[in-house]
């Protein structure tokens, strides 16, 4: 194998210890200790350990092998290939780490849990990976009956988080609520992207040189893009300068755009990722 190749598997499976192991981190030091079950067979295992004194390890093996049994019969062998080893390293992970309460307060230790759980999906989520266990079976609605996964996946995590309330008493239900919206937010802002950015559109009647070089002149880590318009009322053909610059110049760009036209039209617009350019 090529030294190349050879060091990005070792990257794909460094990055997949990592969410595994995060994952692990949020279940046994913030989830479990809460007794707080917010989705996936995590959660599953959380509550069959409050209700029955099973072992969470051995529980999120048992679903994570059922799991594999119906992917290997209802989806492709590719799909297999990217659930199956997450799904036997989490629960090595959960037996390896220690479960022990960080934080007394069980409201902080879903927000901090929910974060690190959050973060360790989305490594997964960026390499293709997964961990397996309630993942699948959205998957199987999704080629046989076309429902929407995510909405699905929501669906068994919400049903698990029902689940709180006959084994922890409403309150744990209410922070599996709370975890589900935290873990949804923060995965959604790390997938996409941590670069953020913002677009900004200048649009002036008679200044847009004037605009144009003073941006130039004195807007750094900036990238500007002159685009041909045409204006709905009269259609007249016009030019208007595209900005993309970081949230800290955000300010500065438009007191430059003000101190030449303070009629300018401007519409701001936040991106998630920039590739490429000055940005990278």
């Amino acid at each position: 194998m090529p030294k190349t190749n050879k060091r990005y598997w070792l990257s794909q499976v460094g990055l997949i210890l990592v969410g595994l192991e995060l994952i692990a981190i949020s279940i046994n030091y913030f989830y479990g200790p809460a007794k707080v079950a917010a989705g996936g067979a995590t959660g599953i295992a959380i509550l069959l350990e409050e209700l029955l004194a099973f072992k969470k390890p051995l529980v999120v093996l048992t679903i994570n092998i059922v799991m594999i049994i119906l992917a290997i019969f209802f989806l492709k062998k590719s799909i297999i290939a990217k659930i199956i080893v997450g799904s036997f390293v989490l629960p090595v992970c959960l037996a390896i780490t220690p479960t022990r309460q960080l934080v007394d307060d069980r409201f902080l230790a879903v927000v901090v849990g929910g974060m690190i759980f959050a973060i360790g999906v989305a490594i997964l989520y960026r390499i293709d990976a997964s961990s397996g266990g309630t993942t699948v079976p959205p998957m199987i609605l999704k080629k046989y009956f076309g429902l929407n996964q995510a909405q699905t996946l929501l669906m068994i995590d919400a049903l698990i988080c029902i689940g709180n309330i006959f084994v922890a008493g409403w309150e744990a239900f209410i922070l599996a609520i709370i975890s589900l919206i935290i873990t949804s937010v923060v995965m959604n802002y790390i997938a996409t992207g941590l670069d953020r950015k913002k677009a900004v559109y200048i649009m002036s009647n008679d200044k847009l040189k004037a605009i144009r070089a003073r941006l130039d002149a004195h807007q750094e880590n900036h990238g500007l893009t002159i685009l041909d318009v045409k204006g709905g009322y009269r259609n007249e053909q016009k030019e208007m300068i595209m900005v993309v610059t970081d949230t800290q110049g955000y300010g500065q760009l438009i007191r430059h755009v003000h101190q030449v036209d303070r009629a300018a039209f401007i519409t701001t617009y936040n991106i998630a990722e920039v590739h490429g350019g000055q940005f990278n």
